[in-house]
């Protein structure tokens, strides 16, 4: 396959995921796995479209909610590997779940980690 380059603004046309630059150079973070990196740095952009659209909860905690099956369309992972991601996120403790039940998505909360 052959690629173009990129021409004047044709550079800007694209949105980005951002990964904070300290997961990948401070040894706090060197246990995280590169996937769960990756989607923390997905999260982090689900929950500023969260903000916009004013998911907070009582506390005025943003959240997100973000299913399992998303996260494998999005992302292209099994489903298990999905859950292990979240799991790993969560024991690092940089997600918190919230299960709502009756069939309800979990509601998950991104922790600051400043």
């Amino acid at each position: 396959m052959e690629f173009q380059y990129f021409y004047g603004s044709q550079a800007d046309q694209f949105s980005f995921i951002r990964i904070p630059k300290m997961m990948l150079t401070e040894d706090t973070f060197s246990a995280l796995s590169i996937p769960a990196k990756v989607l923390h740095g997905v999260l982090l952009d689900r929950m500023s479209l969260s903000r916009k659209n004013g998911w907070f909860d009582e506390e005025n905690r943003v959240f997100i909610i973000y299913q399992i099956g998303e996260i494998q369309e999005d992302l292209g992972f099994s489903k298990k590997k999905a859950m292990e991601l979240l799991s790993e996120l969560q024991e690092f403790g940089l997600l918190e779940k919230k299960r709502r039940g009756h069939g309800l998505p979990n509601i998950l909360y991104v922790k600051s980690f400043m």
